[in-house]
């Protein structure tokens, strides 16, 4: 695959946490994260995309959440926490994505809103079929993730260069 090949980002918001007596960063998922997790993870394998790359916040309930997801997948890709999605704003995230090395054509992030909803939004300056309604009827709620396309290299990522070919979220 070349750098003029099209390359995905899929954009996931961690399942449904639990609000015990811990920081934010602590929280765990709640009985209905775990179930939807894995939801998400078969619907991410039903993507067909081979994955090369997931970056994950280090907060509890996404690395629960990509745990339960990447369990339904037929190859792990190689995982890296990044402490730095937490809380990330998305030109935070656009500036991480744009160190990704070239070898990486499919990366999924896992991270938290607002941050993955308003990267999706500013990535994606086009969309296929419905994509787009359904995104902007639901929003981006808990385990959801959308998934975006663009061509060239991970520096190239920046605001409007990619499509919006899919979105789910639970319930849908």
């Amino acid at each position: 695959m070349s750098v003029a090949d099209p390359r995905r980002i899929v954009l996931f918001r961690h399942a449904k946490a639990d609000w015990p007596q811990v920081t934010d960063h602590e929280r765990p998922l709640a009985e209905r994260g775990r179930t939807d997790a894995a939801v998400a993870g078969r619907k991410l394998t039903d993507t067909g995309i081979p994955f090369d790359l997931a970056l994950c916040s280090t907060s509890v309930r996404t690395r629960e959440t990509w745990k339960l997801a990447v369990h339904e997948f037929p190859q792990r890709p190689k995982t890296v926490y990044e402490e730095r999605i937490y809380e990330a704003s998305p030109g935070e995230l656009i500036a991480l994505l744009n160190e990704t090395p070239d070898d990486a054509h499919n990366a999924v992030l896992i991270g938290h809103n607002p941050g993955v909803q308003g990267l999706t939004d500013i990535l994606a300056g086009s969309a296929e079929g419905d994509a787009r309604e359904r995104l902007d009827r639901r929003g981006f709620p808990a385990a959801a993730f959308a998934v975006l396309s663009f061509e060239g290299s991970w520096k190239t990522l920046e605001p409007s260069v990619a499509t919006l070919i899919d979105y789910w979220a639970p319930s849908e």
